[in-house]
């Protein structure tokens, strides 16, 4: 395995990056057009037409690939978007962090994994970040949608512990798979829980299709399997460090294009978040893998 990133490849991850974090204030604009269950839909379903071609051989553990499309797929993202409806994208950008620390932590419980002294200090204070950002004063209104945005981190937690007991499968084969069985439970949820779904998705005009596509294009498949190629190609605790940049893009795209406002707090929290989160990525979980660690990454929203 390589200890050096080659300048093409640091560039690549960088890009990686600025286009996730810039996908976060981008979601959270369609949600103001479009119902979020119905914006998962349309992304997810996207996915699945273009990946038609990967979805042979027919996997063989399906229920399995089952649970995990529900977790990393419909349910992550549901809730991910629901965060976004619901609260500042700055502050669910950085909320979403949690999701590696919740991995490991299911991770010791269910694969035995021992974790040091610095992977755990690492938890505590991702930990503490998070609840530093979600903290009010006395009486004032807890923000629901950074709760719902926890729960899209545990999700994808979830569904990494799940992948463990996956046989070897490609990348673009999984993601084929878990993008065609989200659409159905999708379907239903937003036939049944939502309204003015075709309505909202001409209101938003050209614009609004040009930001589906995006998250199409750039950020599930572009984004994704170039991210899985540099994991492939080097140690996961060279490449992951580069991905605490996605929080940062999210918050600064979402105060040029939201006109969000940082304070304080959101920055103490986030820089105390980051910096345990880096700590459990430099340091390689070695039950989860370096597939298992990819995946956490790609849940936490992007």
């Amino acid at each position: 395995r390589k200890n050096l990133m080659r300048l093409l490849d640091i560039l690549l991850i960088s890009l990686c990056c600025i286009i996730w974090g810039a996908n976060v204030p981008v979601t959270r604009w369609c949600i103001d057009f479009v119902p979020p269950v119905f914006l998962v839909l349309l992304r997810i379903g996207s996915v699945a037409l273009l990946l038609i071609p990967y979805l042979r051989p027919f996997p063989k553990q399906f229920w399995l690939v089952f649970l995990i499309s529900n977790c990393i797929g419909g349910v992550n993202f549901v809730l991910l978007f629901l965060a976004l409806k619901y609260a500042n994208a700055s502050s669910v950008a950085i909320v979403g962090q949690v999701g590696l620390p919740i991995a490991t932590v299911l991770s010791v419980i269910f694969l035995k994994e021992q974790v040091k002294w610095r992977r755990t200090i690492g938890i505590i204070l991702a930990l503490i970040g998070v609840i530093i950002v979600i903290y009010k004063p006395s009486g004032a209104k807890l923000e629901i949608g950074l709760f719902f945005a926890c729960g899209s981190a545990a999700a994808g937690a979830i569904g990494t512990i799940l992948m463990k007991r996956l046989i070897p499968i490609g990348a673009l084969h999984l993601q084929a798979w878990v993008s065609l069985l989200s659409v159905i439970p999708l379907a239903i949820g937003t036939y049944f829980f939502e309204q003015n779904q075709w309505q909202g998705l001409m209101n938003g005009g050209l614009l609004l299709w040009v930001a589906i596509v995006f998250s199409v294009i750039a950020v599930s498949i572009v984004g994704h399997s170039a991210y899985y190629s540099l994991v492939k190609k080097y140690d996961v605790t060279l490449v992951m460090p580069f991905t605490l940049m996605v929080p940062i893009w999210a918050v600064i795209a979402s105060v040029i294009f939201l006109n969000e406002q940082v304070t304080l707090q959101l920055v103490l929290g986030g820089l105390i978040c980051l910096a345990g989160v880096g700590l459990i990525a430099m340091r390689q979980n070695k039950s989860l893998g370096k597939e298992g660690l990819a995946t956490t990454r790609e849940t936490l929203g992007l």
